[in-house]
């Protein structure tokens, strides 16, 4: 019988049996079901499968984390199932047989918007930090701001705006060259329609409202004049312009010979895209973008206001579970063009902090719980920094009442803040520190709203918590509780010298694992670690071991043991596995015994980038063996072979 058989049978029942797989492939660490039906899968029965780190369902994917194994795994549970699996491309096709086509929309939405969120809450910040240096009148009795009284300061807050221009108001170039890496079209067409909406030759567009139609420049074609309207900060006119340039693209791709391709193609992409862009999707963009954010912030702004924020509130973050949320983003931003800041976002960053503070209540309740706290608290740390993922899908949702605890707080904090009009200049950090992002006159009533999104649910998941948990929720069960018995023995398997220590497999600077832009590294759900942010292009081996696993095919990762039973994952990059080895070259196989510095993985930077993909690679500590007191450095610039990243006793 095989390692791995009698879970791979259970999961095999747990997932509804073979008629319910549509597909099921795998990646580094996780197994990727396509199933015909999710509500089949018994998710609480499967996470108590021993082989089995947790679960969680993205984009259309039921997604069960086992580790290092799961090759291993997979190939038992495709044997014990009689099915073949797919690549994990073919399974993200199939994939999006699960989603109707909202889902299948904002998915993609969400896909063109993420690039560009990093940049808009940087600027969200950056309008924050202006204001209070330029703003308020702090000085001489109300008189004067900071600017006005310091040369420095003055100076600090004009050049501020050199970024805060460069994010809002050619934010068009973003989105356009969002759209065309989406779509796998040429991107730097993509740079240049976007230049040509927000280009210094036309109007800009923050000033048409103000402007004498009579006074705004034209084309004049004899036959025809075209307004010479720039369409800076718009969001709908540039992906309307977006979608025109790439299926232009894919359209004279599919007719031009491929002799000719350089040439004809761009041209005859560009410029239509242009002229269509400036004379029929621009301004019909334009309308629609202006008439959404108008219902919206009339809405929110009318008699019954508060009624529309106690709902929105209410549902956001249920919404954030389907991934419709994304469409918040645009109107958001459109919000801020037209009215000079928004009122939507303060009530997101108040969802963000109620669904924290839910499990804030949960973490109270299961401090007795090790298992419990090891998820309770990464969450809740990340939810208040604004990433709500862990917090709604590991522990909220899970028990269910939670979630409605920091619904409610959510709406009454919403309520709260519509009603006082408390607006933010842009989209921010979602969380407590989205206060900097929030205009200065409203920091007082928003920080009652935060303090109501804290409290509420937190008292609400005590109470409710208290009467819905069993002893089995709120403490460790005693085996659990126990150590482990450790063997001091080495294995057959093992190197045969004992490291004293893992070191940096390349150079770059090495950041905190929290930090990883993927879930099931930063939350630890494989084993705590650290990342580096790589400055070169090899990976070599951090200490003598032996190879215990790589990832044949993606050849984007592979695993380590050490002589004391300790193992390591190396894995480069994230999502990479998409790539299918593309840009990736393993020099090593698995039984393979490496000295410290050997070669084992050459990648290439420029492909990962260019697939969208960080190049944020991981080390991680998968298994702990006999060492103890582990301890992780990171926060400075390792030397591959050099710098001592992990060491024990």
């Amino acid at each position: 019988m095989g390692k791995y058989q009698k879970d791979a049978a259970l999961l095999l029942d747990l997932v509804g049996g073979v008629k319910n797989i549509n597909a099921v492939s795998h990646c580094m660490t996780r197994m990727r079901f396509v199933l015909a039906d999710d509500k089949l899968a018994d998710t609480k029965a499967i996470e108590e499968l021993p082989s089995v780190k947790g679960t969680f369902t993205q984009a259309g994917q039921f997604q069960v984390i086992i580790g290092n194994d799961v090759a291993d795994f997979y190939n038992e549970f495709t044997a014990n199932a009689g099915i073949e699996g797919v690549n994990k491309e073919a399974a993200k096709e199939a994939a999006k047989s699960n989603q109707n086509l909202a889902q299948r929309i904002m998915g993609n939405l969400g896909e063109i918007f993420a690039p560009l969120i990093p940049a808009l809450i940087c600027g969200g910040l950056i309008l924050g930090f202006r204001n209070i240096i330029g703003e308020i009148n702090f000085f001489e009795d109300g008189t004067k701001s900071l600017a006005d009284i310091s040369q420095f300061w003055a100076g600090l807050y004009s050049f501020l705006w050199l970024i805060g221009e460069a994010v809002f108001h050619l934010l068009p170039v973003g989105i356009v060259w969002s759209i065309t890496k989406k779509m796998g079209t040429t991107q730097i067409l993509g740079i240049v329609l976007g230049l040509t909406l927000v280009s210094s030759q036309l109007l800009n567009g923050f000033n048409v409202a103000s402007t004498d139609p009579a006074d705004i420049p034209v084309w004049d074609f004899g036959f025809a004049q075209v307004q010479m309207i720039g369409y800076q900060g718009q969001v709908i006119s540039a992906m309307l312009a977006g979608f025109v340039l790439v299926y232009l693209e894919k359209f004279f791709r599919k007719i031009c010979p491929s002799v000719i391709s350089m040439i004809v193609v761009p041209f005859c992409s560009l410029v239509p895209a242009v002229i269509i862009a400036h004379t029929v999707v621009g301004p019909i963009g334009w309308r629609i973008g202006d008439a959404i954010a108008n219902v919206v912030y009339s809405g929110l702004t009318s008699n019954y206001g508060v009624i529309f924020a106690g709902i929105f509130g209410l549902l956001y973050a249920p919404v954030v579970m389907t991934g419709l949320h994304h469409m918040t983003n645009a109107i958001d931003t459109t919000l801020s063009t037209l009215y000079g800041g928004t009122i939507l976002w303060p009530m997101i960053a108040l969802s963000n902090i109620a669904q924290g503070s839910a499990v804030l209540g949960m973490a109270v309740l299961q401090r007795k719980n090790n298992q419990a706290k090891q998820i309770n608290i990464p969450a809740l740390i990340s939810c208040y920094l604004g990433v709500t993922e862990p917090a709604l899908f590991g522990v909220n949702l899970k028990y269910g009442f939670p979630l409605v605890c920091g619904m409610i707080g959510s709406a009454v904090a919403a309520v709260v803040s519509v009603g006082f009009g408390v607006q933010a200049f842009s989209i921010g950090v979602g969380g407590i520190p989205g206060i900097l992002s929030i205009k200065t006159e409203f920091w007082g009533i928003f920080l009652l709203c935060m303090a109501i999104a804290i409290a509420v649910p937190f008292v609400l998941t005590l109470i409710v918590g208290k009467k819905k948990l069993s002893g089995k929720d709120l403490e460790s069960k005693e085996e659990a509780a126990q150590p482990a018995e450790i063997s001091t023995q080495k294995s057959d398997n093992s190197a045969e010298t004992v490291a004293d220590a893992v070191y940096a497999p390349l150079s770059g600077k090495v950041i905190p694992i929290d930090d990883v832009p993927d879930e099931v590294f930063s939350q630890k759900v494989l084993g705590d670690g650290i990342a580096i942010e790589p400055t070169e292009t090899v990976v070599v081996a951090p200490c003598d071991a032996e190879v215990s696993v790589v990832m044949e095919g993606s050849n984007h990762a592979c695993g380590l043991k050490l002589a004391n039973e300790l193992e390591i994952l190396i894995h480069v990059g994230i999502n990479t596995v998409d790539m299918n080895g593309d840009g990736f070259k393993m020099f090593v196989s698995v039984g393979d015994k490496v000295k410290k510095g050997d070669k084992l993985i050459e990648f290439s930077p420029e492909k990962i980038k260019a697939a969208g993909h960080p190049t944020t690679t991981v080390v991680c500590v998968t298994e702990e063996g006999s060492a103890q007191q582990i301890e992780f450095s990171s926060g400075m610039d390792g030397l591959a072979g050099e710098t001592k990243l992990i060491s024990w006793k």
